[in-house]
């Protein structure tokens, strides 16, 4: 079910990575995610993912969350590795038509999926271990540069911590649609891909009503509290790194100079 989903939920603790500044957390998580990115090979790639089974274990976070973050994201990972799976070269295993699988087509499949997965469980350690209010802080602080081009800030950061905040509430939303849609005896699970699609037009059309609904009470409950942006604002909780946190950019230089070492003294995967 969606309401089983774990994407964007916070999960109070008081792990390393809970105890980290949340200024580093977001900067780290960005050079995590680019090292994904950089990782040229499977050495390298499995340097990257070493570095986040590193921070799983570090958060306190039960496995099975994670594993539930990957549960909505689980097509895509498939549909992207079988996409991949046609595109390599080396010995052809299977061939039909214009399409064919190789050697290099299945390093790929392999590759891509484990990018992907890296990418998302990058993401939940973040977003599992800070909480919104720390998140809006740390892009506010992170982003305060852009205030010299007259961007505003803290309305930015607010913006993506809200989207981020309610993702799981409308995830919770979309499956009691659901539910209801099927005990008024909806079809949503037989046919073709075309008919599944038209079958949640009656799902969409409330979603988007109560998503609208929602943002507004939000809008107004923010008005009635005399909200107006971040100009005059004091924080309630200073942010101030500690020894763990220049601990915790010891460790990511460590991985991102092997990540490099490996991408320049070992082979590259095979295409």
């Amino acid at each position: 079910m969606l309401s089983n989903s774990t994407l964007g939920q916070y999960f109070p603790g008081n792990s390393i990575i809970h105890r980290l500044d949340p200024r580093f957390k977001l900067l780290l998580t960005f050079v995590g995610i680019v090292l994904v990115f950089v990782a040229g090979n499977f050495f390298s790639l499995f340097a990257v993912v070493a570095l986040v089974v590193l921070a799983m274990g570090l958060s306190g976070i039960p496995l099975r969350q994670y594993l539930k973050s990957l549960k909505a994201i689980i097509v895509l990972v498939l549909f992207t590795a079988v996409l991949n799976l046609f595109y390599g070269h080396g010995e052809v295993l299977w061939q039909f038509w214009i399409f064919q699988i190789t050697t290099g087509g299945i390093s790929n499949a392999f590759f891509i999926a484990i990018r992907v997965i890296s990418l998302i469980l990058f993401s939940a350690v973040l977003t599992y271990t800070t909480s919104p209010t720390q998140l809006t802080d740390a892009l506010e602080r992170v982003m305060k540069p852009l205030k010299v081009f007259h961007i505003r800030v803290h309305e930015i950061a607010m913006m993506m911590t809200i989207a981020l905040r309610f993702v799981p509430t409308l995830l919770e939303e979309t499956d009691k649609i659901m539910s209801a849609q099927k005990a008024r005896g909806a079809d949503m699970e037989s046919g073709g891909a075309i008919q599944r699609m038209k079958a949640l037009i009656p799902v969409l059309i409330p979603l988007f009503v109560s998503s609208f609904r929602r943002a507004y009470d939000l809008a107004t409950a923010m008005e009635c509290r005399c909200y107006r942006g971040g100009e005059g604002r004091t924080k309630m909780k200073s942010l101030h790194a500690t020894v763990l946190d220049y601990r915790a950019v010891a460790i990511i230089v460590l991985f991102a100079a092997a990540v490099v070492a490996c991408n320049l003294l070992l082979p590259a995967r095979l295409m």
